[in-house]
């Protein structure tokens, strides 16, 4: 059996550290090759010293000296920066990248990946809102396979192995936290109950995006790039028990699901170990323990976010790395208390509507358009 060699990127986050739990559990299949991470130095460190990875990189650099010290001893190369961190993409001895840093952060060494002819199982939705025509072109002329982590998307991808005549996707969302509320109850609602995800345990902004549902409107731009279809025919369904991960509807009527316990270890394992399945030491789905599932139409009205999405992949050019842009601000400054979590939609749209539009945006165009919006 032949050891796949993995990179990280942004290994101390939710998906990073539950991706080690999935190398912990199969260490004759999966090993380390790089951690990189975005500031959290104690974390990195004793991650690399437990998988002992042939190189490291912390974008802070700041930390460099505190990260080096610890580790260079071991023989663990250290380095720091965005740009060290796109550059140790490059490694020959990658044999798959785990894209999971979050937001727009990584697209850059996600696409160095692609360009180096390293498969991708790709966490980082944001990078596939952004530039999801030129990733998808980068991974087609490299010969580079994408395979999707998220939940959603693993299940889609999980119901297409094998099959055609797509109809429609049946793209489902948990609801979040706040299903149900009106717009006068989520005037009022609090940083800490935003976080508290009813199913899924995540990391803070993708728990926010959750519960505004601007996660699920990222995750219909992605499926549009991942799985070649329409946004018109990617329909989102709200279903509370987050036990149907995803579906296909198929010319015929069939319709084939993607169902189990909710955790993310489950894609993150299927990314690693594809085209193989591979055991799993999560506990196993009981459906006596969920006697109704259910499913419902999402308040499009009330959270807005989802519109926007869709409007925003309609409109296309750099109109999604706009709204993109300005959703990671917002989320950041509702985190920071500094506005409402009503006002996320609202800066989302004005931003929108004010933003320079781009009809055939380059990849420099898409940086500056989120240098600008960012900034404004």
């Amino acid at each position: 059996m032949t050891t796949k060699r993995i990179a990280i990127l942004g290994s101390t986050g939710s998906i990073g550290t539950q991706a080690l739990n999935v190398i912990r559990r199969h260490k004759e299949r999966f090993a380390v090759e790089v951690l990189c991470a975005g500031s959290n130095a104690d974390l990195l460190i004793q991650q690399a010293l437990e998988f002992e990875p042939n190189a490291v990189a912390i974008a802070d650099e700041s930390k460099y000296p505190y990260v080096s010290e610890a580790l260079q001893p071991h023989g663990i190369k250290v380095f720091a920066g965005e740009e060290a961190i796109a550059d140790l993409m490059e490694m020959e001895t990658i044999d798959l990248v785990l894209a999971a840093i979050v937001g727009f952060a990584g697209l850059r060494p996600t696409l160095r990946a692609i360009e180096h002819g390293h498969a991708v199982a790709l966490a980082n939705k944001e990078t596939m809102v952004v530039a999801g025509s030129i990733v998808t072109a980068a991974a087609m002329r490299h010969r580079v396979p994408i395979l999707p982590v998220d939940s959603e998307h693993s299940a889609i991808f999980q119901c297409l192995i094998g099959e055609d005549g797509v109809d429609k996707i049946l793209l489902t969302a948990s609801g979040g936290p706040f299903r149900g509320m009106t717009r006068e109850q989520l005037a009022s609602v609090t940083l800490e109950q935003a976080l508290k995800h009813p199913n899924w345990s995540m990391g803070r902004k993708v728990t926010i995006d959750s519960a505004s549902l601007m996660n699920k409107g990222l995750e219909v731009i992605e499926a549009k790039w991942l799985f070649g279809v329409d946004a018109a025919d990617i329909e989102v369904l709200v279903h509370p028990q987050s036990v149907v991960h995803s579906m296909v509807q198929f010319v015929d009527g069939s319709i084939k699901a993607q169902l189990g316990v909710p955790s993310m270890e489950t894609p993150i394992q299927f990314a690693f170990s594809f085209p193989e399945r591979i055991d799993s030491f999560l506990p196993r789905l009981d459906f006596t323990q969920y006697p109704h599932l259910t499913f419902e139409k999402p308040d499009r009205k009330t959270f807005r976010c989802l519109d926007l999405a869709y409007q925003a992949i309609e409109r296309g050019g750099n109109m999604p790395c706009v709204m993109n842009a300005a959703n990671e601000v917002a989320v950041q400054q509702f985190i920071d208390g500094r506005i409402s979590f009503l006002d996320i939609a609202d800066h989302v749209e004005a931003a929108m509507q004010s933003a320079t539009f781009i009809a055939n945006p380059s990849l420099e165009d898409l940086f500056e358009t989120d240098k600008i919006i960012r900034n404004q």
